[in-house]
């Protein structure tokens, strides 16, 4: 899959386009997806997925709702429909400010030669989000193309949305998210040198530095961990700020793997989320984290036997 950031010349072949952040790729995303896949066949057009960087609501908002997936981890998602291309388009004041109109002649006619495009329910674009299935509608004789318009997904009476998948990870509902999903919840990255204090307290931890504004997950949580061995490891993991120790302003993702002493610094590993175990908080003592941290520990064996 070929990542495009930005359109040079317009392309030659006639193109069928889903548009969306794909934050996740939940089970609503790969609708659309298997959608445009199964559409693109029939008709015969190259099938293109258009996402953003940032995220919308990451540009907007110095709060923007936690960020789901890296955009690293949504092209290997992505992977699975054999896509030939993926356009992801720098979201800035000068693409924020394009009018519905400008959108859909100057990029997805013009520059995308667009003849189809598929859209979730409640689809909204361009500036100050005018743009809508209405308009689309109304576009499509002008500009020669088609519409669909896929109806929202549920399970059970959950939406499948990325707001849905974030409320259930709050809620440390695992069983759910891995429903609107259908795969648990990971986080990926590589192993980064750190400050060793684990190591120091007893508790050697592998560190990964996650990059987003926001995180969806946050405490000590019992884990799966993924890339090291042909199974995966069992493991406890703490997201935060580490408040005992130094505070650290940008939160860390530190996972300790139970009876694994190998060195991991620069090896990429995918932490799947299992289950709950406390909050982050801020000791009285050293000693009192050492005592937290092993019964963390002790507990997590017992859930692996």
């Amino acid at each position: 899959m070929k990542i495009i950031r930005t359109l040079l010349s317009p392309l030659p072949q006639k193109t069928i386009i889903t548009i969306g952040n794909f934050d996740a790729l939940h089970q609503g995303h790969q609708y659309l997806l298997d959608h445009l896949i199964e559409k693109s066949k029939k008709q015969k057009l190259m099938p293109l997925v258009i996402t953003f960087e940032p995220l919308p609501s990451e540009f907007f908002s110095t709060h923007p709702p936690a960020r789901l997936s890296s955009f690293k981890e949504k092209c290997l998602y992505l992977k699975k429909w054999n896509l030939d291309y993926l356009i992801c388009l720098r979201f800035n004041k000068a693409f924020a400010n394009l009018s519905a109109v400008d959108f859909v002649k100057t990029i997805l006619i013009e520059k995308l030669n667009m003849k189809h495009l598929i859209i979730g329910e409640g689809f909204r674009f361009a500036y100050q989000r005018q743009g809508d299935s209405a308009l689309l509608q109304q576009l499509s004789g002008l500009y020669d193309f088609t519409v669909d318009i896929l109806p929202a997904r549920f399970y059970q009476h959950h939406r499948m949305s990325s707001t849905g998948v974030r409320e259930a990870l709050a809620q440390n509902q695992f069983e759910l998210v891995h429903a609107l999903l259908d795969r648990p919840y990971t986080l990926s990255g590589h192993v980064a040198h750190g400050k060793k204090r684990g190591r120091d307290l007893g508790f050697p931890t592998a560190n990964i530095h996650l990059h987003r504004k926001k995180l969806p997950l946050e405490g000590v949580y019992i884990v799966k961990v993924h890339g090291l061995d042909t199974q995966a490891l069992p493991g406890v993991a703490n997201i935060g700020h580490r408040p005992s120790i130094d505070n650290i302003p940008k939160p860390l993702l530190e996972i300790h793997l139970l009876n694994y002493h190998q060195n991991l610094y620069g090896r990429s590993i995918t932490v799947e989320f299992i289950k709950k175990l406390r909050d982050e908080k801020k000791f009285q003592s050293i000693e009192k984290l050492k005592q937290q941290i092993h019964h963390d520990i002790e507990e997590t064996k017992r859930f692996f036997t």
